[in-house]
C-alpha cells in the first residue's frame, strides 16, 4: 500500500513517456571490481543455497570476482520502482510494468552490450524487447520470463482442473461443494487490472478490448467493475510469495493467479497443488536486469550481468523459479532444469502470454488510461487491504 502511494505521483510521467527517453552515457570499458554489488530482486531470483544447497548461483560468482552480493527482495514492481528512486542499489530485476518507468525517470542507464560477451546468446525474441529497448538503446539484460498461472487446490476441484479464470472472478460453488467466496486470492498490484481486462476480452467482446494494457475509459471502467465485484470473493490480496504459499497450506485458499515459483514449492512439499493456463489466456512477466543510473559498483554490476547469462545460471534459476531462461542454451544439459524443463515452463508459449507493460496515455487506439490512474484506482478497489 505504502509503495503504491510513494510511486503514484512519479508515475504521471509515464503518460507522455513513449519516444521521449534519451540515452545517458553508457560505460565504455570495464575496470576492477569494487568488491560488492547490491541487487533489488524478486523472491527466489538470487539464490546462494540457503534454502536448497543445489540452487546456488551466488557463491561461485563471489569467489571468482571478489564482488560480494547483497539482495533486497521486493514484492511488487511498484516497490522496485520506489527502491530504485531512493537509490543506493546497483541492479534491479525489473518486470515490464516497471522497466519503462525506470527508463523514463532516468533511474537506470543504458547497457553497453559490447561489455557483456554473452549478449549474443540471448533469445532473439528478447534481445530488443520493447520493455527494455527504447530507440534501439538497450537498458538491461534479459533474465527470466514466464506466465501468471492459475494455481489451484486439486482436492477442492475434485481432480478436474479448472478451465477458466471465472473461478476467481465469479461467485460459484466449486466441485468440493463449497463456495469460492473467501477462498480465492488476487494480486496486490495495479497491473492486475490487466488480468481483469484479459478476462473481459473473452467474456465481453463487445467492449472491443484488443490489448489488456491499452484500455479506453469504457473498457477501463468495466475492468474496475469486475474487480470491485471480485472483492467480495477475495480472502487476501497477495504480493508476498511465501505468504501466499502459507495461505494455500493453512488458510483454506483454493485458487489464485500465481507464479510457477509458488506452485513448484508447494508441489515439492507434497501439497495438493497444480496450475493451468485458462482458456482466456494469461498475463506474464519478462524480467530485465537493469543498472541504476548512479550505480556505486558498476564494474561488479556488469560482471553480474554477464554471470547471469551463463547457461548454468540461467538453467538453475529457471528450474528454481519455474520460469523460462532468456538463454536458449540453458534448455539442454542442465541437471536441475532437465531437457524437458523449458517446454514444461512455457518456452513454446511465448506468443500466448500478454507480458506486463506500463500502460500509457497515448496508445494504439488513441487515448488510453495511463498507469498512474491504475495505481490510485486499484488502491480504491482493494480498500487498502
Amino acid at each position: 500500500m505504502k509503495s503504491l502511494l510513494r510511486t503514484c505521483t512519479a508515475l504521471t510521467m509515464v503518460a507522455t513517456f513513449m519516444g521521449q527517453a534519451t540515452a545517458q552515457d553508457m560505460l565504455q570499458a570495464l575496470g576492477a571490481g569494487e568488491g560488492e554489488v547490491s541487487i533489488v530482486a524478486w523472491a527466489g531470483y538470487i539464490e546462494r543455497g540457503e534454502t536448497d544447497a543445489a540452487y546456488d548461483w551466488v557463491t561461485k560468482f563471489e569467489a571468482d570476482t571478489g564482488c560480494k552480493v547483497s539482495v533486497k527482495t521486493a514484492a511488487t514492481s511498484d516497490e522496485m520502482v520506489a527502491l530504485m528512486n531512493e537509490g543506493g542499489f546497483d541492479l534491479v530485476t525489473a518486470s515490464g510494468d516497471a522497466s519503462l518507468r525506470l527508463i523514463a525517470g532516468k533511474r537506470v542507464q543504458p547497457i553497453n552490450t559490447a561489455l557483456i560477451p554473452s549478449w549474443s546468446t540471448i533469445d532473439e525474441r528478447l534481445q530488443s524487447a520493447p520493455w527494455h529497448t527504447v530507440g534501439d538503446v538497450h537498458y538491461g539484460t534479459p533474465y527470466l520470463w514466464g506466465p501468471n498461472v492459475l494455481m489451484y487446490n486439486t482436492e477442492a476441484f475434485g481432480g478436474t482442473p479448472p478451465t477458466s479464470w471465472n473461478v476467481v472472478f465469479e461467485k460459484m460453488d466449486l466441485p468440493d461443494g463449497k463456495s469460492n467466496e473467501g477462498r480465492v486470492q488476487a494480486y496486490d498490484g495495479p497491473i492486475y487490472i490487466a488480468d481483469a481486462a484479459l478476462y473481459l476480452m473473452a467474456h465481453k467482446p463487445e467492449l472491443g478490448i484488443k490489448d489488456p494494457y491499452q484500455l479506453n475509459e469504457d473498457q477501463y471502467k468495466a475492468a474496475l467493475d469486475l474487480l470491485r465485484a471480485q472483492r467480495a470473493l477475495v480472502g487476501r490480496y497477495w504480493h508476498d510469495a511465501f505468504i501466499q504459499i502459507d495461505d494455500f497450506k493453512n488458510e483454506g485458499v483454493v485458487a489464485s493467479g500465481s507464479w510457477p515459483f509458488q506452485v513448484n514449492l508447494l508441489k515439492a512439499e507434497g501439497q495438493p497443488i497444480a496450475s493451468v493456463f485458462p482458456e482466456e489466456g494469461v498475463t506474464g512477466w519478462s524480467d530485465t536486469t537493469m543498472l541504476h543510473a548512479d550505480s556505486p559498483h558498476p564494474n561488479c554490476a556488469y560482471m553480474w550481468m554477464e554471470h547471469s547469462l551463463s547457461p548454468k545460471v540461467q538453467g538453475d534459476a529457471a528450474a528454481w523459479f519455474g520460469a523460462v531462461p532468456s538463454v536458449p542454451a540453458a534448455c539442454t544439459g542442465n541437471e536441475l532444469l532437465t531437457d524437458e524443463g523449458c517446454a514444461t515452463n512455457g518456452f513454446n508459449d511465448f506468443d500466448k502470454i500478454r507480458f506486463w507493460k506500463t500502460p500509457v496515455a497515448q496508445c494504439e487506439q488513441g487515448e488510453c488510461v495511463p498507469y498512474y490512474r491504475w495505481v490510485s484506482d486499484y488502491i480504491g478497489v482493494i480498500g487498502g487491504r
